[in-house]
């Protein structure tokens, strides 16, 4: 496929970068600064704005899909959806948030009394951009939460998937960067959870 990546040298970026490029795809890197980027083959890096629907827009017309790993307070999310409309982009997947899925008690993780101040910016756009998301019918898109510890790792293939609730194990909610890749490209590949957010643990 013709993947464009928006935020291709982050910590998540980075990791569905290179799962993308083990899988064959063909991938637009969009990012601030090109030059982070790895040369590769199959790897185009371009500088963009994603908030300036002129400048992205021509970046992604023609592509199968659209993959943001960008933080949510870097996202003005309107502008974006924007650009994926007009370039009539097949698919979006975005990178969630642990912050809007919920504990066996129901309750969101974000509004959990041990959930990190300093976080809680980041995961309250989270929430608001899924609702957004949730009321388009004209896009295709799918959001994959990470578990409450997303850092780089192993790269196992052995996970669980879940829908709403934050995936546990052994007291604790984790997954790493390469693992949560290769749930989001087998979503890419083989879509199961259209117009939906789902998430990915150990």
């Amino acid at each position: 496929m013709k993947v464009a990546l928006i935020g291709a040298s982050g910590m998540a970026g980075s990791s569905i970068l290179h799962e993308l490029v083990a899988r064959g795809h063909q991938i637009t890197a969009i990012v601030r600064s090109p030059e982070k980027i790895a040369q590769h083959t199959q790897v185009e890096a371009r500088q963009a704005n994603i908030n300036d629907t002129a400048q992205l827009t021509p970046l992604i017309k023609g592509l199968d899909a659209v993959i943001s790993a960008v933080h949510f307070t870097d996202t003005q999310i309107e502008n974006l959806l924007s650009a994926l409309k007009q370039a009539a982009v097949p698919r979006f997947l975005m990178v969630g948030g642990a912050g809007g899925l919920t504990l066996a008690s129901g309750k969101r993780l974000v509004d959990d009394p041990k959930f990190p101040e300093q976080v809680k910016p980041e995961a309250l756009a989270g929430i608001a951009i899924l609702d957004i998301l949730r009321q388009q019918s004209d896009l295709n898109w799918t959001v994959l939460s990470p578990s409450m510890i997303f850092k780089s790792g192993e790269r196992t293939g052995k996970f669980r998937l879940g829908q709403d609730e934050l995936l546990m194990q052994d007291g604790l909610s984790s997954i790493s960067t390469q693992d949560y890749a290769i749930a989001l490209i087998n979503e890419l590949e083989q879509p199961q959870h259209i117009c939906q957010r789902f998430t990915v643990g150990y």
